[in-house]
């Protein structure tokens, strides 16, 4: 195949913060470009969308559905090969379902879908169809995040003991939704988030940012979950306990009532002989620790990185690669499996790698099982579906 790959996009529309994000991840490698979508629920905001972004009148739809039929008649070279999904979660499942049964790739925005019933019938969809998911946990795509997991997996620490992860933001300090703030509005409502607030926005960050950096599994949870400011109808601050498959333990914290706070998610693996740290307001670099030895300071860029990492580089060291660098290695590293499937190839995923719909099962079942921990009178939550 010799051409960029054709992406549509649902959502992100006037107003969105996450759909602009997803445009110019995608646009970054110059693998991808845009050409349809069904940017709002409301017609002349898809419209104002479509023609701000320069696209074609007739490829700006009013339904999603719409596009998805018209999309499908057209020539093999014109539609879409992929969509985007960048609505907020309750419209998450009908969407990616009908996109993957008209036989079209799917990146969703996370968490999957609204719950977890959603979350494994999409499950079954994507092995029935043969079809890429791509669920855009973007900090999985930090080159820093690559090399820690490439070093854990490497066993040079030996056994797993601790983990701790936590994503401490500050924005919800106030009872912002009131003010009818649009991304304060649809997160904190039930029937457009699901059960869960903080938790379902960032916790399942930080609880993918876990498995994902370590390679274990959580296996048992204990959790305390709050609404702390008055009025608001979901949490916005919580922690859990956490015990994975290998026996070691972990602690998770999520809140958005940390006033001050910005984005600042991080991690720490301890293990028999050493350990890492990470933390995303410093990206590019990677802190491992040893017993008796000094602290190291890997850094991102640099040529002593896994090979891993450095297909997940852009920039020499010392020059920032940030978040929207990290998204973009999720939509490069998912088109590259794509154009190998048109090409009959078989994808590199190894090492270009991406969450998919395994991972987005995992994050709703952590959704259920912190809540229902957290609603329990016992001490600790079988993790299992």
């Amino acid at each position: 195949m010799n051409r960029k790959l054709r992406m549509g996009m649902i959502g992100g529309g006037p107003g969105s913060f996450i759909g602009a994000v997803h445009r110019m991840a995608a646009a970054l490698d110059g693998q991808i470009e845009l050409v349809c979508g069904a940017f709002s629920s409301k017609p002349e905001k898809s419209k104002q969308a479509g023609a701000s972004l320069y696209l074609d009148t007739s490829r700006v739809y009013d339904s999603y559905i719409e596009m998805f039929e018209k999309e499908k008649a057209l020539p093999d070279h014109q539609r879409m090969d992929f969509v985007s999904i960048v609505t907020p979660n309750h419209l998450h499942f009908e969407p990616a379902i009908l996109a993957l049964q008209n036989g079209f790739h799917v990146v969703l925005d996370k968490p999957a879908t609204f719950n977890l019933t959603e979350a494994k019938q999409l499950a079954d969809i994507v092995a029935a169809t043969g079809k890429f998911l791509c669920l855009t946990h973007t900090y999985t795509g930090y080159p820093m995040i690559k090399e820690a997991r490439q070093q854990i997996r490497s066993g040079k620490f030996g056994l797993i003991r601790k983990v701790y992860v936590e994503y401490p933001q500050g924005w919800l300090s106030t009872f912002l939704e009131r003010e009818n703030q649009k991304q304060a509005s649809w997160r904190t409502d039930p029937a457009k988030s699901g059960i869960a607030g903080a938790m379902g926005d960032i916790g399942t960050h930080a609880f993918n940012l876990a498995e994902y950096v370590t390679g274990l599994q959580v296996v048992k949870i204990c959790a305390d979950v709050n609404s702390i400011v008055p009025g608001r109808r979901l949490d916005d601050d919580g922690a859990a306990l956490l015990n994975f498959n290998n026996g070691s333990s972990g602690v998770l914290m999520a809140t958005q009532v940390a006033a001050g706070e910005e984005n600042n998610i991080k991690i720490r693996v301890y293990a028999e002989k050493g350990g890492i740290e990470w933390k995303q307001e410093d990206a590019n670099t990677l802190l491992v620790k040893w017993m008796g030895k000094p602290l190291e300071i890997w850094r991102a860029g640099s040529a002593y990185l896994s090979e891993v990492a450095k297909k997940h580089c852009r920039i020499p060291a010392g020059h920032p690669e940030g978040y929207l660098e990290a998204f973009a290695n999720l939509y490069r590293n998912f088109a590259l499996c794509v154009q190998a499937g048109l090409n009959n190839e078989r994808p590199d995923f190894d090492t270009y790698d991406f969450p998919g719909i395994d991972e987005g099962v995992r994050g709703m079942l952590f959704i259920e099982k912190i809540i229902e921990s957290s609603r329990s009178n016992k001490k600790w939550i079988d993790f299992s579906l």
